[in-house]
């Protein structure tokens, strides 16, 4: 008998706990709600001349080619570019100018399944 008095003390104690939880606590408590994760993709790079040097000032453009969206990025005096929170399920496009020199377009895939990507861009600034 005292046995059972007792089970039924801690089954309502127990009860009165889960009662007293948020419903994101207890959903945590029994393993049904996992920790979102930050699924973007970081973008970063240095944009150089020919001699690897880093060239200040120039402009990154990033295309973003389902929506043809653009980002820009003016670099500083290391030439190094940031682009955070890229959807991973989209292509984007990306190049570097500095007055009227160009570099060569890069592309990050969404294939490419790398939460962070690093591309050098070099312009021929001759």
């Amino acid at each position: 008998m005292r046995k059972a008095v007792l089970i039924t003390g801690l089954l309502s104690l127990l009860c009165a706990g889960l009662l007293w939880t948020s419903p994101a606590a207890a959903a945590q408590l029994f393993g049904r709600d996992k920790p979102k994760v930050d699924k973007t993709r970081l973008l970063t790079g240095k944009v150089m001349d020919g001699g690897d040097n880093p060239l200040p000032n120039a402009v990154v453009y990033l295309t973003n080619t389902q929506d043809h969206s653009v980002k820009t990025y003016i670099v500083g005096p290391e030439g190094t570019y940031r682009f955070p929170q890229l959807q991973p399920t989209i292509d984007y496009e990306v190049y570097a100018q500095i007055d009227k020199h160009k570099s060569h377009t890069k592309t990050v895939s969404q294939f490419d399944n790398r939460q962070q990507v690093y591309i050098d861009l070099k312009i021929d600034t001759k």
